[in-house]
């Protein structure tokens, strides 16, 4: 997955808006286009004044002692002032603007109603403690991980953060209604609350002596203070709001098939997609079928047959030490290959694995973190979370089954070599600092899962059945998170049937199982971009390959040329057909 908080803009630093798209001509600018495009700035300077930390992610740096005023007044004066943006970019006649702009028209337009729709309907700021806990960790962890600028000036930045930060626990804590909240959310971030420490010991004091002596004074009291004020928050999380959250995390089926209207901007309805589902998974199996009686399995039944399959594909694992140094070679491995390969252009700009940031830990077990459009020459970051030291050695054995060599190689496909990593590096190209912030997840997953299958069709590891195998089984994944979305939100299942699904239907471990289940409670309609983005782009690549002078490098280039906007509007772009 990705972390989709990173995006990159710097307004003084002379951020192109609505140009049009890579692989058209360059068009005059008409009246509305112009006009359209000073909305557009003012929608990124409104963003970044309210959300500093986000700020810091996307490369705007004006803001980089502040943190997220997260208060109610706060608040109310956000919803005021994209109700009076959206007024004024919805005159702003679509037919009279150039193809690129008609894309990110209707975007701003989904942004903000979708930001006011969350506010106001689903109330997420009442209950969902992801938004705090990510808050107070990213406002330092954006500081320190990458080098955009010197050390010093980073770290008074964060002094400045660290000093801002016991507020917003205030508010945090002022915002969050213990009734409304999910215990699953609060057992979560007292979980992660304490990573903010790490950072404080990893990242900020040891680089102390960059500073001057008056600063680093200040930093002392500043640490001081955020550790007190960290103690304290912790001491809530556990004694007060974790005995009382008592919300259900179900969003219920009204409010999940409006918020997955906005997540996808897709023509995808819940039940279509359900039925989309439920068909792939049906294909899906069929072929894991076939190569698993390829491979000399020839069980009672065909799940006993995919599962001794896939035992022959899970049992070559790393050991638990030597996880990290596994992925990285699989990551580098894959790069290798496609830098030999006419199959995509690559990037230029670095990037590492690295373990998951403890403030980060809990959902998601790998994302890739890229850096902003306006700083494309940072590094990247492939974070993989650790196993959990007190886990016993069953369930790492468990967790290390699931995450085996040929999956590392999947994953890293997905999240670097030629998925996230390279998908992101060719948004950052192109020249709309808007179409990069309004980027679609779903575009984003999609392509990631793209580009798994795409390399399991190739020379790459040799075509070794095993390694389609994983694959098909990722795919299933992916199939399946779409159906788990809607059967926690909608259908109402329990633990003991989501288990079942996943660990049967699904083929995966244990582990990975529960930590799904966790995942699918922590969010909603976040798990269904995999499946409906990777739908589209297989669609978009299968109308590709009917039109004269396809090659594959050449389509994935120009796919990819347009930023990251929902699928819809890559193939209007693509295709020359109207945006609608």
């Amino acid at each position: 997955m990705t972390n989709l908080t990173r995006r990159g803009f710097n307004l003084s630093g002379g951020a192109v808006l609505g140009l049009a798209a890579a692989a058209t001509p360059a068009l005059a600018a008409s009246a509305a286009d112009t006009r359209f495009e000073a909305l557009g700035k003012r929608y990124i300077d409104e963003l970044t004044r309210a959300s500093p930390t986000t700020a810091t992610g996307l490369g705007e740096h004006r803001y980089d002692a502040q943190v997220d005023d997260l208060s109610a007044q706060a608040r109310t004066r956000r919803i005021a002032q994209r109700k009076a943006l959206l007024a004024e970019v919805e005159t702003v006649k679509a037919s009279e603007l150039s193809r690129a702009n008609q894309v990110d028209h209707a975007l701003v337009i989904s942004a903000l109603t979708y930001a006011n729709w969350s506010d106001e309907v689903l109330q997420d700021w009442a209950w969902d403690a992801q938004i705090y806990s990510g808050a107070a960790g990213g406002a330092l962890y954006g500081l320190m991980a990458r080098d955009f600028a010197p050390m010093p000036r980073r770290m008074v930045s964060a002094i400045g953060r660290m000093e801002a930060l016991p507020a917003l626990f205030a508010q945090s804590r002022a915002a969050l209604q213990p009734a409304r909240v999910p215990a699953i959310h609060a057992e979560t971030w007292a979980r992660q609350n304490k990573g903010v420490l790490s950072i404080l010991d990893e990242m900020i004091l040891p680089n102390a002596a960059t500073l001057s002596a008056a600063d680093q004074a200040r930093l002392k009291r500043a640490d001081t203070a955020l550790r007190a004020a960290v103690a304290g928050h912790q001491t809530w999380l556990e004694k007060t709001l974790v005995p009382q959250a008592k919300g259900d995390f179900r969003i219920g089926q009204k409010l999940f098939d409006q918020k997955l209207a906005f997540a996808l901007n897709s023509t995808l309805s819940r039940a279509q997609i359900r039925t989309a589902a439920e068909k792939a998974l049906a294909a899906a199996r069929a072929e894991m079928l076939a190569i698993s009686r390829q491979l000399g399995v020839n069980g009672f039944d065909e799940q006993k047959t995919i599962e001794g399959g896939l035992a022959l594909v899970t049992a070559d694992h790393a050991p638990r030490e030597e996880m990290f140094k596994s992925a990285r070679a699989a990551m580098r491995q894959a790069e290798a290959w496609l830098r030999g390969h006419d199959i995509i252009t690559m990037p230029t700009a670095p990037i590492d694995v690295i373990e998951m940031p403890e403030f980060q830990r809990g959902s998601a077990v790998a994302y890739c973190d890229s850096p902003g459009p306006l700083e494309p020459h940072l590094k990247t970051f492939y974070a993989i979370a650790p196993i959990p030291a007190e886990w016993t050695q069953i369930q790492a054995e468990s967790f290390l089954r699931e995450y085996n060599r040929w999956a590392q190689q999947d994953i890293g496909i997905h999240e670097a070599m030629p998925g996230h990593y390279v998908q992101l590096w060719h948004a950052n190209r192109y020249p709309s600092t808007l179409r990069a912030v309004l980027q679609s997840g779903s575009f984003v997953e999609g392509w990631g899962c793209y580009a798994e299958d795409m390399m399991s069709k190739t020379d790459y590891l040799g075509r070794d059945p095993k390694f389609r195998l994983q694959v098909l089984k990722t795919r299933v994944r992916t199939i399946t998170n779409a159906i788990l979305d809607q059967m926690m939100h909608v259908d109402g299942a329990s633990r003991d049937e989501v288990m079942r699904f996943l660990t049967e239907t699904a083929f995966q471990e244990e582990r990975e199982a529960a930590g799904k289940y966790v995942r699918a409670q922590l969010s909603s309609s976040q798990l269904s971009t995999y499946f409906v983005g990777v739908t589209e782009h297989d669609a978009m690549r299968a109308e590709a390959e009917k039109r004269p002078g396809f090659t594959l490098k050449g389509y994935h280039d120009k796919v990819l040329s347009y930023g990251s906007p929902p699928a819809r509007y890559v193939r209007q772009l693509m295709f020359d057909l109207p945006i609608a």
